[in-house]
Formats: structure tokens, C-alpha cells, sequence
């Protein structure tokens, strides 16, 4: 029953929650914007959106799904745009749409399996746990860039 509601509330996370914020961030924002980098060392929210993809289709499709993903993690952070943020936002939006379907045929049996990942083996449980939180932690930079790109309080509450 706990697992359930884990699952439940992770869908929600991610679909009613940090996509949620992220789409309202990219609303302020203009092309140029999705782009700028604080300096060299720094992302960029397009590059922030791209490993948000790459990194959530890695956990959640490959380890927790059982899916075939092929990923180039230093290409999300290594592009430089400028990709259109209407493009960006379809990509992950198709990827959580994805990652909802995973997450609804997960059960509390298989939440407990073991999986290959890049961090060894883990369950699907801290796959599933891990790309949440990873996720979070993204988004919270994406709306601290945008409140530095457009200098104003951001009104996010759902």
C-alpha cells in the first residue's frame, strides 16, 4: 500500500509538480535566455532541460522500465543552442509521459528488483527515488536562473 502511494506521488512529482514550475519558468523566459550561462563553468536551463531528459529517460525507462535508452550525457552539457525552449519543453514532456507510464505498471514486487545501472546495482525503488530527487534539484537551479534573468519574484505554487 505504501508503495503505491510512493509510485502515486512520484507521477505526481513529476508531471503536476517540477514540470509543472519548469514550464512556468520557460513562460518569462525568452530564447536568448534558455542559453546564457552565468560563465563558462555554469549551465545553462537548456542545458539543464537536456540532462533532464537524458539523465530521467536513463533512470526511469532504462533502469526502472526495462527499456533501451541510448544517452550521450556530454552532449547535454556540451550543446550550446540554440535549440528552441518549445522544442526543449516537447522533448521532456514526451519523456515524463513515458516515465508516467513506467511508474503506473510498477507494483510493490518489482519495486524490490535489482537492476544494472551506472551506479552498480540498485533496486527500481532508488531509481525511481533517485530520478525524483534528482529532478528536483534541477529544477530548483532552472527557476534560480530565471529569477536572475528576469530579476522578479516568481509566483510557482500550484
Amino acid at each position: 500500500m505504501l508503495d503505491v502511494a510512493l509510485l502515486t506521488d512520484a507521477r505526481a512529482f513529476l508531471r503536476s509538480g517540477y514540470l509543472v514550475k519548469i514550464e512556468r519558468c520557460l513562460d518569462l523566459l525568452g530564447e536568448d535566455d534558455i542559453w546564457w550561462r552565468a560563465n563558462d563553468a555554469s549551465n545553462s536551463i537548456g542545458n539543464l532541460l537536456l540532462h533532464l531528459d537524458g539523465s530521467t529517460r536513463m533512470w526511469m525507462l532504462r533502469v526502472a522500465g526495462g527499456r533501451q535508452i541510448v544517452r550521450d550525457r556530454d552532449a547535454e552539457f556540451a550543446e550550446r543552442g540554440p535549440i528552441p525552449k518549445a522544442a526543449l519543453l516537447a522533448r521532456l514532456r514526451s519523456t515524463l509521459a513515458e516515465v508516467d507510464e513506467v511508474l503506473a505498471g510498477l507494483d510493490e514486487a518489482t519495486l524490490l528488483e535489482r537492476r544494472q545501472s551506472t551506479q552498480g546495482e540498485v533496486t527500481i525503488l532508488w531509481a525511481v527515488l533517485h530520478a525524483v530527487e534528482h529532478f528536483a534539484m534541477h529544477t530548483g537551479q532552472i527557476i534560480t536562473l530565471t529569477k536572475l534573468r528576469t530579476g522578479s519574484a516568481l509566483r510557482l505554487a500550484n
